[in-house]
């Protein structure tokens, strides 16, 4: 039997194998293996002079052997006895135990935790809130002499010293009753100035006004001026903003006409006052249109260039006159 199944094997054989280059080499080894095994394998291994043995038994590790050649080992161990089996189990003995394949390395990302909405509160920015949110929210407030009496404060306390900003303190009695925000403008005029009727009539010096009203804008005056017409009655009313109209033309009419009552800008009058159009002694009343506000809900006074021009114009002979009580302060 052993030697059928020596002679199929090397029918099978390619041609050329018994003259490559490690034949030799081959075959020593496969000597040593055929003097244990059965005389009859180790003579047909001598008569057969090559390691066909040999290469059955040194398969690929990677392949299983096939069906056919297991029945051919299975008949030649039914066979052959003893020295089959002990053949067999070199066959069938486990090769050297493949090495596992090497996995790449994988990539390690960082995950940054996914922000929350209450961190995102907190880093954003903070909205600088302005001054019409708080107003919107806030319910309005009438005017009083103290509002006027801080604000000058703060706006001299950087440049004034302590001596100087009490020499600016005006004396209540300077101040007329402020508006409760129940009044017109007619309806005001008429409360703190009853004698105004003497008092136009007595009136007749050029360059000058009896009552002066700041507000804060050319629009705003003409409101004012059609408001009060229940109070002025036969006054002679001037226009002193710089809307339309030059410096000239207003100082022409003031040197022309006796007017009475002067509503404008705190920066034109100033500007008159400058320019010599304007003289402030014969001033009685002047009223700032303190609690009305503009569609940002500002007032006068909120506005930064306004209140320049406001504290300027009261450094400009303002301040004085209020002191000796010969001009009183009305806040509409």
């Amino acid at each position: 039997m052993a030697d059928d199944l020596g002679d199929e094997w090397w029918e099978n054989q390619p041609a050329g194998a018994a003259s490559s280059p490690g034949s030799v080499l081959h075959t020593q080894k496969a000597d040593d293996l055929a003097e244990s095994l059965t005389p009859q394998l180790a003579s047909l291994h001598r008569r057969k002079g090559l390691t066909g043995l040999r290469c059955r038994m040194r398969r690929p590790k990677t392949q299983e052997p096939s069906a056919q050649s297991r029945q051919v080992e299975a008949g030649a161990s039914g066979g052959e006895g003893g020295g089959d089996t002990e053949m067999t189990q070199q066959e069938t003995a486990p090769g050297p135990a493949l090495s596992k394949k090497v996995k790449a390395p994988k990539e390690c990302f960082l995950i940054q935790p996914k922000e929350t909405n209450e961190d995102a509160t907190k880093t954003r920015k903070r909205k600088k809130k302005k001054i019409t949110d708080i107003l919107a929210k806030s319910e309005p407030k009438p005017g009083t002499p103290e509002d006027l009496q801080k604000l000058m404060k703060d706006y001299y306390s950087s440049s004034r010293s302590v001596i100087e900003l009490e020499e600016l303190t005006l004396p209540d009695s300077c101040f007329l009753k402020a508006n409760d925000l129940t009044h017109s403008l007619s309806s005001y005029l008429k409360e703190v100035c009853p004698k105004w009727v003497k008092l136009r009539k007595s009136h007749s010096e050029k360059k000058s006004v009896l009552m002066l009203i700041i507000c804060g804008s050319a629009i705003r005056a003409v409101e004012l001026i059609r408001s009060m017409t229940a109070f002025k009655g036969d006054s002679k009313v001037m226009k002193l903003f710089a809307k339309h109209i030059k410096v000239q033309e207003q100082v022409k009419l003031l040197e022309k006409r006796v007017v009475h009552l002067g509503v404008g800008t705190p920066g034109r009058i100033k500007e008159l006052i400058k320019q010599g159009g304007l003289h402030l002694n014969p001033l009685k009343f002047l009223i700032f249109d303190w609690n009305w506000r503009d569609q940002k809900l500002r007032r006068m006074m909120d506005i930064p260039e306004i209140r320049k021009e406001v504290f300027e114009l009261l450094e400009m002979g303002v301040l004085s006159l209020c002191k000796t009580e010969s001009l009183k302060l009305g806040l509409f």
